[in-house]
């Protein structure tokens, strides 16, 4: 479902993660707002790293995701901006990001999400893109509003990671929404 190249503009260079990245990925989301904000528990070791680095790999190559480190260099990861499949008639993708507290405030997420949404809406079946967000993490949702995805009424979406279960919000931009 996804294509390539991977996407490079906007100051950023969007690359798969690989195993030799499992330090810089276990110090990017072994942190306080990752756990709070996405589905990854700390402590997130390399041996957690490189699990889902080997997770991603088998999730690109069944076409069910893209899931991207976030660089200017094309080497040090800074974040990943995720993509995958939404809806099972493949109408919907969800987009997801996380940025590391050292480089966090730099407009990385935005620029990242503005790079991924022509894969989003590059097969046709895609009608729309979604975010889901918690409703108070006004960071995301700045993202969110800074790359054109408005807030739905729809309800909340529960999801459950661990222990822990979370109420998420959907932002949607719809297939030629200006972003």
């Amino acid at each position: 479902m996804f294509h390539t190249p991977l996407p490079a503009g906007e100051g950023l260079r969007l690359r798969e993660w690989t195993e030799a990245d499992a330090p810089a990925l276990s110090a990017l989301f072994d942190e306080p707002e990752m756990d709070r904000w996405t589905p990854l528990r700390a402590p997130f070791d390399e041996a957690a790293a490189r699990a889902y680095v080997t997770r991603a790999h088998e999730r690109r190559a069944a076409g069910q995701a893209l899931q991207l480190a976030i660089t200017t260099d094309g080497h040090t990861p800074m974040g990943e901006v995720l993509l995958f499949v939404a809806a099972g008639d493949g109408s919907e993708v969800e987009l997801a990001y996380g940025i590391g507290a050292l480089y966090r405030r730099r407009g990385l997420a935005s620029r990242a999400v503005r790079l991924v949404l022509p894969h989003a809406f590059h097969d046709t079946r895609v009608r729309r893109a979604v975010l889901r967000i918690e409703p108070a993490n006004a960071a995301s949702a700045a993202v969110a509003r800074k790359t054109g995805f408005r807030l739905t009424d729809e309800p909340p979406v529960v999801r459950e990671s661990g222990s822990r279960s979370t109420s998420l919000q959907t932002w949607e931009l719809r297939r030629g929404a200006p972003y």
